[in-house]
C-alpha cells in the first residue's frame, strides 16, 4: 500500500487537516477511503481533506506519515497530481482567456465552454480541452506562424465539442465549426479546422499533413502519462461509456488500441516519438492485457 499523510496544518472549519492521497492509483486511494469511513465529500480530485482527530486513527490503519512537500512530490511523481491550473476555480477563467486570444468572440467561446462543461463528459472535458491547447504549445513553439497556431487552437476547442460517445460525433463537431466559424472566420480557415476535426476519428495524418500530425499527436499526448495517471484517463473513458455493456466496450477498446499499437509509430512528429512514444506504448501494452483478462473472467 502506497497511501500517504501529511501532517494536520491545514486550516478550515475550526480546526486543522491533513491530505491523505495514493502515489499508486486512484482505485487504492478510495478503497482505503471507503474503509475508513471518509465521506466522499471528503476528496478533492487527488486528495482526501482529513480532520486532525483522524491523523492517528489513519496512522494506526496504515497510511504512512510523511511532510507536506514530500507528499507533494510524490503525487507529483506518481502523475496524479491535479495542477491548480486544471481545478474548476481557475480553469473556466484560463480557457476564457485563451479563446479570447485565439477569436474575439465572447459568445462563441461561452457556448463552447459550455458543451466542454457538459456533466457527462469524464475524460472529454474541460481538463482535455486545456491539456491539448498545452502540448499544442509545447510542439509548435514560439515562432510557429500565427494563422497556423489559430488553426490548430480553433481545432482544439471544435474537435470534441459534440461528444455524446458516438460514431457520429467528430462530423457532428466538424459540422458544428463550419457553422459557428462561418462570418468568424476565413472560408479557407473554416475547411480546415473542419478538415483536421475528422482527421480525429482515426489519428492517421497523411506523412504531408503538418498541422494533422500536430494536432494528433496532442490529441494523443494523454497516452505517455505517467501509469497511474493513464489508469486515471483509462478509468474515465470506460465511465463515458458506462451506457455500453462491458463486454461490448472491453472489445472495441481493444479494436482502437490495437490499430495504435499496430502504426509504425503512434506520434506523427519528430518531437512527439521523443518525448512519448515508449511510454505510450508501455501504457497501451498494459491496458490491452488487462482488458484481455477481464475479458476472460468475464
Amino acid at each position: 500500500m502506497s497511501i500517504l499523510i501529511d501532517p494536520p496544518l491545514w486550516p478550515a472549519r475550526g480546526t486543522l487537516f491533513s491530505h491523505v492521497v495514493s502515489d499508486s492509483s486512484l482505485e487504492e486511494l478510495h478503497a482505503f477511503a471507503r474503509h475508513q469511513e471518509l465521506p466522499e465529500r471528503a476528496f478533492d480530485r487527488d486528495h482526501y481533506d482529513v480532520p486532525q482527530a483522524r491523523y492517528q486513527q489513519l496512522l494506526a490503519a496504515g497510511a504512512q506519515p510523511v511532510s507536506a512537500g514530500e507528499l507533494v512530490r510524490r503525487l507529483i511523481a506518481s502523475g496524479l497530481r491535479i495542477p491548480g491550473r486544471f481545478r474548476p476555480e481557475k480553469l473556466d477563467g484560463i480557457l476564457r482567456r485563451r479563446f479570447a486570444r485565439t477569436l474575439p468572440v465572447p459568445e462563441l467561446g461561452k457556448e463552447l465552454l459550455n458543451a466542454w462543461s457538459e456533466p457527462h463528459r469524464k475524460y472529454h472535458d474541460r481538463v482535455h480541452l486545456l491539456s491539448v491547447l498545452e502540448a499544442l504549445d509545447l510542439l509548435t513553439g514560439k515562432d510557429f506562424d500565427p494563422d497556423e497556431r489559430r488553426i490548430l487552437e480553433l481545432t482544439a476547442w471544435f474537435h470534441d465539442a459534440v461528444y455524446r460517445g458516438t460514431a457520429t460525433d467528430e462530423e457532428d463537431s466538424a459540422r458544428l465549426a463550419r457553422h459557428r466559424l462561418y462570418g468568424n472566420t476565413s472560408a479557407g480557415m473554416r475547411e480546415e479546422v473542419s478538415r483536421l476535426v475528422l482527421m480525429t476519428r482515426h489519428h492517421d495524418p497523411a506523412v504531408d499533413d503538418r498541422l494533422g500530425q500536430l494536432f494528433s499527436d496532442a490529441d494523443l499526448e494523454v497516452l505517455a502519462r505517467p501509469a497511474p495517471a493513464y489508469q486515471r484517463y483509462a478509468q474515465a473513458i470506460a465511465e463515458e461509456y458506462s451506457h455500453v455493456p462491458r463486454g461490448d466496450f472491453a472489445r472495441g477498446r481493444i479494436r482502437i488500441l490495437e490499430g495504435l499499437v499496430a502504426k509504425d509509430r503512434i506520434y506523427a512528429t519528430t518531437a512527439g516519438q521523443q518525448s512519448w512514444e515508449d511510454a505510450a506504448r508501455g501504457n497501451v501494452q498494459r491496458e490491452l492485457e488487462q482488458l484481455a483478462n477481464w475479458l476472460q473472467r468475464a
